[in-house]
């Protein structure tokens, strides 16, 4: 027998649906979020609405959205285990935004990381909504007062903004929201771009030789592997002076199971290639199961949607009684329903 839901802890983390995953986002994120579906109560968000902070497609963005449920599913999580719900599906999570907007220092967004790098890459016509989603992003997680939240290294300014807005509407008002703990993953968490292992991967990246998808072809797949930017020299070993090579390495541990040790035991003195092709049989192990349950799935978008409205009705239940009692600390009339 499980732990009872109401039980458990609450975790509560999303991606956009902007483009399919990339194998740093399965190893840095995904794959774990799916180790923790026995332990906590888990709500896996779809944020359509961070999505629209950028130029899109609307058909696009419907199409992404349903495709980023499948490889959810496709990677693991349960929706029997979990809840997988789409952001604009949820009432509440634009109200809170717009509290929480209230009470936060407008130098702090001005200070935000991805703000400040996006804005300097698109200009004058940046939209306001780029400036103020992090705010969204902290209504998203004390929305469902999260425990905790899964995140990369690069992602602990926003949760400490939530964290800071959640600390001031409790002095404002009064003890209301738990501030989330950040659960930060280890080996594999940060998986670099293939073609400029100085930089994370990213699905941004310019040169897309740099990135392996989840969902591409496998022969394509093996070209990125084999064409990766390595070192001078012909040693396997992992060292801040060979971060091509300790990029591969990293991978390959991390889909394996093996350490540094053993792999560069395994291909002491064969060169890169062998090590190469031993990465990119390894990827592709890896994603062939994905890649047929994804398709699966999508033959059948149905059945994903009936995933994601079952998803947002626990979800809506959950923000209906947050939003509640928010909205009566901060003086506003109960709404009749």
């Amino acid at each position: 027998m499980g732990t009872p839901a109401s039980e458990k802890p609450t975790i509560l983390t999303a991606c956009q649906p902007t483009s399919h995953f990339h194998l740093g986002n399965y190893l840095g994120a995904v794959r774990r979020w799916a180790d923790m579906q026995d332990d906590y109560e888990c709500f896996f968000g779809v944020v359509d609405l961070h999505a629209m902070t950028a130029p899109y497609t609307p058909a696009d963005l419907r199409r992404n959205t349903l495709e980023c449920a499948a490889q959810y599913i496709a990677c693991g999580l349960d929706p029997k285990r979990s809840n997988i719900f789409v952001q604009s599906h949820v009432t509440g999570h634009t109200e809170l935004a717009w509290i929480l907007g209230c009470l936060a220092p407008l130098g702090q967004l001005e200070r935000m990381t991805q703000f400040k790098d996006k804005s300097k890459r698109i200009g004058q016509s940046v939209g306001a909504g780029l400036f103020f989603y992090p705010v969204l992003q902290a209504a998203d997680i004390l929305l469902y007062n999260a425990d905790a939240v899964p995140v990369g290294e690069d992602q602990k300014q926003h949760l400490e903004l939530a964290r800071d807005l959640a600390q001031k509407f409790n002095n404002t008002y009064s003890e209301t929201f738990k501030l989330p703990e950040p659960l930060i993953g280890k080996k594999g968490a940060r998986i670099m771009a293939l073609q400029d292992p100085e930089s994370k991967m990213s699905k941004s990246d310019k040169n897309q030789s740099s990135t392996l998808y989840l969902f591409e072809p496998k022969e394509s797949i093996r070209k990125k592997v084999m064409s990766a930017v390595t070192d001078s020299g012909s040693e396997i070993s992992a060292s801040d002076d060979k971060p091509g090579v300790s990029n591969l390495m990293s991978i390959l541990s991390s889909l394996t199971g093996h350490s540094y040790e053993e792999i560069a035991g395994q291909f002491s003195g064969k060169g890169y290639a062998p090590f190469k092709e031993a990465v990119a049989e390894a990827v592709i192990a890896t994603v062939e199961p994905l890649q047929a349950r994804y398709q699966e799935l999508m033959k059948d978008k149905d059945a994903l949607n009936t995933v994601l409205k079952e998803g947002a009705e626990v979800a809506q239940k959950r923000a209906y009684k947050m939003l509640a009692k928010v909205y009566r600390k901060a003086g506003l009339l109960e709404r009749v329903r």
